[in-house]
């Protein structure tokens, strides 16, 4: 009995204590379907003439994460290589004519290549990309016709600021950022004694800045924040000769006219910022014609560290400037007309203007918008489609312009709740013009949409023809599968009927077809992916609707267990995996985008593995976070969040498949905010897994996810939503897990570590997992798998 009662106390000394645990791996049946190779990703010309397979590991692996590493204003780089440390690399590339069915492998790739930065040249004739290795980054280039890619440059590329590669219009020069020649050491922080203390002021004027992660922190970040990004730009030929075009600077972004005659080049200036990223600092942008010499200064803005409130709010100044893409050399831009400010009360919100290289004459106003600016759609001469759109309504409107005649009214095509899925029009197809950009397909004052097309009865897409005369729209084609799942990816020729489509089911790979939609009948299978997941092939899926008891429709997609047996009905523990949303009215919160065709693929972003170990999953529950007219959303979060949760678990439970008293509840980043509250404020479940969650809002103080109030506006939302101040109420089983190095703004690793000492020393029953070098997502295949297994021994434990 002695012996009995110590081995007792030994094991709960045991699991109160610090673990010093190895990589574990999950059960056969999961690992199995973790552990699978990853079909290739594809892309094609605009013609449809070839195909690129690009291929990656399935998983990134510890010694990936484990590189050098700097944090700067935003930035996460690999300071020897010079390159984001957060790149996911291809591995392999292969090309096909899209008309056989034979891959040929690209000759002439490094020995184990780390890919990425693709891009296509203008006449879609070549394909360049980086390569990086040990020692930094190389500029290669690939020809189609023949598969051979070779190297253009030694590893002197600079790549910290993400792509930096820009083709000319000639299909033979490439605009390079490379290193500069002697760069200056980094400063090691510990070994540098700091010469002075690190200030930051308030000049009293009030701002609205969220919290951001990997900020510059000093003055020694500063310096080799300067040394990393400061690059030279030369064009490189496709014979390899680089000459220089503009000497060494802070270069942040170049975009090239579409005639090739101009460039744009945008530059970082100083005041940094300790407290927002770079794309908030101090920029210029200058104009070069192609020899390099100064045409224009086009915009110069300011550091931005004070914002108005509102997600409708912007900054002062140019904006969104880019050269118009059905013109050889004209820019647009847009300007706020109430300052920024949404809290402002004026006729129009924004004016777009354009202005024409070389730039002797001043911009020329283009449209008015009433509500914020949100985007252009180049034609033609005479069309151009306009967006804008305002948060606090969901309100999005779509104008017909005449670019030709800025007097003419903008007429407007749709005028709707962009939140309502079923109203949605669709998108305008694009083709790409003479100079290799994107331009809207007009044939016969027509334009095409293309539709997701989802339904009160399912999903169904669609293309439809609009005419731009009457601005009415006539369907050419409407998928009517119900045991399969159609996306139709682009419009090919509208005079023969061909589109090219994607079709999967729940056990059917997403493969790639042509589809004649004149002969609906004729489809024409372009690639042959197999389903890597055969165990669950066969795993029932469907999606329920039920309701919320204040009449709200919900969805969610639910599976049941492997080999189970539906006319028995065992009572088996179920898992929900959801992730809150807001909404401003209840018909558009209570839309589905559902699809039970829609081919299961595991993922550590779910519960749908524990099929394999006998639990009912239902997947993305509906979660919405309703605040109709002057209500915001989370006036009510908790009593929404659990009025959800209860919904679904009484929709399982009726059906006949669940023991309602072994329900967990499972969600990442805001859904693992979900969890915790629903932990704390309902009695609903048995146990809950968050991962990568912010519980304390108090640190988030200038806004959260859709939440745009700050902490001094309504102190008593952040307080009753964050389940930190709540943590004496927690007593329910939960599992928190977070990456060690998160990047996400407010779901510091911090969050989930304070969190967990509340709960432990109020004596909830709980476990921390902090996953080694992962960030917001996990990527590593040795954290992955043990987070699986983590996940199945907690709800073994708390559920079996």
């Amino acid at each position: 009995m002695k012996i009995k009662f110590l081995f007792i106390l030994f094991l709960s000394y045991v699991a109160t204590a610090q673990e010093n645990l190895s990589y574990q791996k999950p059960p056969k049946e999961i690992l199995e379907l973790a552990d699978y190779e990853r079909a290739p990703s594809v892309n094609m010309d605009s013609k449809k003439e070839y195909m690129l397979l690009s291929y990656r590991s399935t998983f990134k692996t510890l010694d990936d994460l484990n590189q050098e590493e700097m944090r700067l204003g935003g930035l996460r780089i690999n300071p020897v290589t010079n390159i984001s440390s957060t790149v996911t690399y291809i591995t392999n590339l292969k090309v096909r004519k899209v008309a056989d069915k034979v891959e040929m492998q690209v000759k002439g790739l490094p020995e184990n290549p780390r890919i990425s930065n693709i891009g296509m040249s203008p006449n879609e004739k070549k394909i360049s990309f980086s390569n990086t290795t040990t020692k930094g980054v190389e500029l290669w280039v690939l020809d189609l016709a023949s598969a051979q890619a070779t190297k253009l440059t030694d590893a002197t590329v600079n790549a910290n600021m993400g792509n930096p590669f820009s083709w000319f219009a000639d299909n033979q020069t490439i605009l390079v950022r490379m290193l500069v020649k002697n760069r200056p050491a980094l400063i090691d922080q510990k070994k540098d004694l700091p010469t002075g203390p690190i200030v930051s002021t308030g000049d009293g004027n009030v701002s609205q800045n969220r919290t951001y992660q990997d900020l510059l922190k000093n003055p020694i970040d500063e310096q080799n924040f300067e040394t990393l990004i400061t690059s030279e730009l030369y064009k490189v030929t496709l014979d390899g000769k680089a000459e220089l075009f503009k000497k060494a600077d802070l270069y942040a972004g170049e975009s090239i006219s579409p005639d090739g005659n101009f460039v744009m080049v945008t530059t970082i200036h100083k005041p940094f910022s300790y407290i927002v990223p770079l794309s908030r600092f101090p920029q210029k942008s200058v104009v070069y014609d192609k020899s390099g010499k100064e045409v224009k200064v086009v915009n110069e803005v300011p550091l931005t560290e004070i914002m108005p409130k509102g997600f409708s709010s912007v900054r002062k100044g140019k904006r969104s400037m880019s050269w118009r893409t059905d013109k050889p050399a004209t820019l647009s831009f847009v300007e706020a007309l109430d300052e920024g400010n949404q809290a402002n009360k004026v006729d129009f919100r924004d004016e777009v203007f354009l202005w024409e290289a070389p730039f002797t004459s001043n911009p020329t106003s283009f449209v008015k918008t009433q509500q914020r600016y949100a985007g252009i759609m180049w034609g033609n001469e005479n069309v151009a489609i306009v967006m804008d759109q305002w948060y606090d309504t969901r309100n999005m409107k779509t104008y017909l312009i005449n670019p030709s005649n800025p007097n003419q009214q903008p007429k407007i095509i749709s005028d709707r709740n962009y939140q309502d899925i079923y109203s949605d029009p669709g998108s305008m197809e694009m083709k790409k013009n003479q100079w290799g950009k994107m331009v809207l397909n007009i044939e016969n004052n027509t334009v095409y949409l293309v539709g997701d097309g989802f339904t009160k009865e399912g999903q169904f897409p669609f293309i439809d023809e609009l005419n731009l005369t009457t601005l009415k729209t006539k369907r050419l084609y409407q998928s009517t599968y119900k045991d399969k799942k159609e996306d139709i990816l682009s419009v090919e020729d509208v005079k023969k009927g061909e589109a090219l489509v994607m079709i999967q089911s729940k056990n059917e790979y997403p493969n790639y077809y042509y589809r004649n939609f004149k002969s609906k009948s004729k489809l024409t299978q372009l690639t042959f992916f197999k389903n890597p997941f055969e165990s669950i092939k066969n795993v029932h899926k469907e999606v329920i609707k039920y309701q919320r008891k204040d009449g709200v429709e919900l969805t969610g997609t639910l599976y049941l267990p492997v080999g189970y047996d539906k006319t028995k009905k065992e009572k088996k523990p179920l898992l929900i995996w959801a992730y809150p949303a807001e909404f401003k009215d209840k018909n558009s919160a209570g839309q589905s985008d559902k699809n039970p065709n829609e081919f299961t693929f595991p993922n550590y972003g779910s519960f749908v593995y524990w099929v394999t170990r006998g639990y009912v999953v239902l997947d993305d529950a509906s979660f919405p976070i309703i605040g109709e007219g002057t209500t915001e959303p989370n006036d009510t979060f908790i009593e929404q969040l659990v009025a959800n949760a209860e919904a679904a678990i009484d929709a399982v439970d009726k059906l006949g498949y669940i023991n309602r008293s072994k329900v967990a509840v499972g969600g990442h980043s805001y859904g693992a905010f979900m969890t915790a509250n629903l932990l704390t404020h309902s009695n609903l479940f048995a146990c809950g897994i968050a991962r990568s969650g912010a519980y304390n809002r108090t640190l988030t103080p200038f806004g959260f996810q859709s939440e745009q109030r700050n902490y001094w506006d309504v102190p008593e939302v952040y307080n009753t939503m964050s389940p930190f101040m709540n943590a004496n109420k927690m007593k329910t089983p939960l599992l928190l897990t977070h990456g060690e190095a998160d990047n996400n703004p407010g779901t510091f690793t911090l969050q989930t570590e304070r969190y967990f000492q509340a709960l432990k020393n109020l004596g909830a029953p709980v476990r921390m997992v902090i996953l080694p070098k992962e960030s917001h997502g996990y990527v590593a295949k040795e954290n992955i798998l043990h987070l699986l297994w983590e996940q199945d021994q907690f709800l073994e434990k708390h559920l079996k």
